[in-house]
Formats: C-alpha cells, sequence, structure tokens
C-alpha cells in the first residue's frame, strides 16, 4: 500500500468518525431539548399540583366553617326546642293541676 493510499483511508476513516461524531452531537443535542421539554412540562405539572393542593385546602377550610356554622345553628335550634318543649310541659303541668 502506497503512503497516498494510506492517507486517502486515513482520510476516509476520519471522515467516518467526524460524521459519526456530527451524528452523535446531534443526538445528545437533541436528547437535551427533550429532556428541557420534560423538565419543563413536570415544572408546570408541579406548580398546577400545587396551586390545585392550595384550592382544595382552602375549599376544606370553607367546608369546615360551614360545618362549624351548621352545627352552630344546629345547636341553637335544639335548645330553642328544648325551651318550647319545657314551657309545653310545664302548660300541660298546669292545665293538669287546674283540672284536678
Amino acid at each position: 500500500m502506497t503512503s497516498e493510499e494510506r492517507l486517502d483511508r486515513i482520510e476516509h476513516i476520519t471522515a467516518g468518525i467526524a460524521e459519526e461524531r456530527r451524528k452523535d452531537r446531534d443526538e445528545y443535542k437533541a436528547l437535551w431539548r427533550d429532556t428541557q421539554r420534560q423538565l419543563n412540562e413536570v415544572s408546570t405539572r408541579l406548580v398546577q399540583l400545587s396551586e390545585a393542593d392550595e384550592e382544595a385546602r382552602a375549599a376544606d377550610k370553607r367546608l369546615d366553617a360551614r360545618i362549624q356554622q351548621l352545627a352552630d345553628e344546629s345547636r341553637a335550634a335544639n335548645k330553642q326546642l328544648e325551651a318550647r318543649i319545657e314551657t309545653l310541659v310545664s302548660a300541660f303541668g298546669e292545665l293538669i293541676r287546674h283540672r284536678q
């Protein structure tokens, strides 16, 4: 093999290696872009989940407040009912005493 043939062969191999490196670089860049896109999507979704969690907590607080309000109203109505029943029982007692 002559020196010129060797140089041609070296140039051919070098060109092949350079082409492989270019393809690898392009692939790495595509992978990097895809990874960045996925990270951005995950970050966006994490923010959305965080906001949804805050909304759920706020809704829970509103629900707790409403339950407490209804419980208070129920207790007040119960006390009024107890007072009315006590008044009626007393009135029946008085009525029975007057009839005897």
